[in-house]
C-alpha cells in the first residue's frame, strides 16, 4: 500500500463517531510534520491549514467524523479496516476520510503561486454541519472550495464527475391540536388526527419546487414520513404530529406554511440544511477540466441529492463544487468501501485543480 493508502488506512481506523478529537489529532499531526502550512485546530474542533498567499483563496474541505460503525464494522481492538480487491473497507472509507486523505496530500504537494490555499476538515458533518456552522459563526471565509464528498458513478460507473449542485433537507413538523372527548361522545371533543389529515392533504397538493444550475435541472420533494397522534382506542385524540421531509433545491422552498391554514394546525421547522449551487461557471469548468486530465473516462457536471457542508459554505458566500471518490450507495452502509486507484484520482484532481487555481 502506497502513502496515500496507509493514510486512509490510518484515519479510518480511528473511531470517530461519538468523539472526532482523535481523528482530528491525526489530522493536525500530519499537517504539522509533513508541510510548513499555519495549522489552526479551533474550539469546535475543526482542522484549517493555510498555505500561500494572494488575493483569492481556494480550499479542500472535508470532514472527519462518521456515523456509528455497523456489527461488522467493530471488533475488540476498535475499526475493523480490511483491503481486498483494491478496495478499502471499513465504516468512514467512502464518507470520507479517504477524499480527506487525498486533500492532505494534495493539499501538501502542490505548487500554487499568486493564490492562498487552504485544507479544512470540519467536525460534526453527520451531525448538521455543527462544525462548519461553529467556524462560519467564527468568521472562517474562503472565495472557492472543493468539498470532497461523493461525486464518483454519477454520470457513468466509475467516472469522477463534477457536482455544481445538490438539494438541502428541510425536515419539519406539523402539531396538530385537539380537544380530548370520550370516544363514544364524539361531539364532545376536536380530533386532531383528522386535522393532521386535512394538514397532510394540504402537503400532498403541493408541487414539488424546481430550479436549474449551470444548465441542469434539479426537483426537490415533499414526504410525509411520520404520524404519531392518540393515546387511547377510547379518547378523542388532542394531538397529533406529523413529519415532513422536503428536499430543497437552490432558491426554491416548498409553501409547507399553508398547512396553518387548517385550524389548530402549527408548522415547525426542526432542521434546514441549505443546499448547494455553484454560482461561477469558470470555476466549475477548470475543476471538470482537471478531473478530465486525471482519468480515462468523460466526466461531467452533475447534481447530488444529498446535503453536505458545501451548502452551509455556498450560504456563506463560497462558491463550491462538489467531487469525491464515494459512490452511490456506499455511505453509511454495512459494506462501506473506497476504491484506492479512485482516492489516488482524486488527488490528482485536487492537486491539478491547486496548480491551474493559482
Amino acid at each position: 500500500m502506497d502513502e496515500l493508502g496507509e493514510l486512509i488506512h490510518d484515519l479510518v481506523s480511528i473511531p470517530s463517531h461519538e468523539d472526532e478529537t482523535e481523528a482530528g489529532d491525526a489530522v493536525e499531526q500530519w499537517l504539522r510534520a509533513e508541510t510548513d502550512a499555519q495549522v489552526r485546530r479551533d474550539e469546535a474542533g475543526n482542522v484549517v491549514a493555510r498555505r500561500g498567499s494572494g488575493d483569492t483563496s481556494l480550499a479542500f474541505v472535508g470532514h472527519h467524523d462518521v456515523v456509528p460503525p455497523a456489527d461488522g464494522q467493530v471488533d475488540d481492538d476498535g475499526y475493523v479496516v480490511e483491503e481486498r480487491d483494491g478496495r478499502l473497507y471499513g465504516r468512514g472509507t467512502a464518507d470520507m476520510k479517504g477524499a480527506v486523505a487525498a486533500s492532505m496530500c494534495a493539499f501538501r504537494d502542490a505548487e500554487v503561486e499568486g493564490a492562498e490555499l487552504l485544507f479544512v476538515s470540519f467536525v460534526g458533518e453527520e451531525r448538521g454541519g455543527v462544525g462548519a456552522r461553529a467556524a462560519l459563526d467564527d468568521g472562517f471565509h474562503v472565495d472557492y472550495a472543493v468539498v470532497g464528498e461523493g461525486s464518483t458513478g454519477y454520470s457513468a460507473p466509475g467516472v469522477t464527475d463534477v457536482a455544481v449542485a445538490h438539494k438541502g433537507r428541510r425536515g419539519s413538523t406539523l402539531v396538530a391540536h385537539g380537544e380530548a372527548a370520550h370516544a363514544s361522545e364524539v361531539e364532545s371533543g376536536t380530533n386532531a388526527v383528522y386535522r393532521a389529515c386535512d394538514a397532510v392533504d394540504v402537503v400532498r397538493a403541493i408541487e414539488f419546487p424546481e430550479t436549474a444550475v449551470l444548465g441542469h435541472s434539479m426537483r426537490g420533494s415533499v414526504a410525509v414520513t411520520e404520524i404519531d397522534g392518540g393515546t387511547a382506542w377510547n379518547v378523542i385524540p388532542e394531538r397529533c404530529e406529523v413529519t415532513v421531509d422536503e428536499r430543497t433545491v437552490p432558491g426554491e422552498r416548498a409553501p409547507l406554511a399553508r398547512t396553518e391554514e387548517i385550524d389548530g394546525v402549527e408548522w415547525r421547522v426542526d432542521q434546514d440544511l441549505p443546499p448547494m449551487a455553484c454560482d461561477d461557471a469558470a470555476f466549475a469548468d477548470l475543476v471538470l477540466d482537471a478531473a478530465t486530465t486525471a482519468q480515462e473516462g468523460a466526466p461531467e457536471h452533475v447534481v447530488k441529492p444529498h446535503a453536505t457542508d458545501a451548502g452551509w459554505l455556498a450560504d456563506a458566500g463560497t462558491t463550491c463544487v462538489v467531487c469525491g471518490a464515494a459512490e452511490p450507495g456506499e455511505a453509511h452502509t454495512a459494506g462501506e468501501s473506497v476504491s484506492l486507484a479512485v482516492v489516488a484520482r482524486c488527488y490528482r484532481i485536487y492537486r491539478e485543480v491547486a496548480e491551474r487555481f493559482g
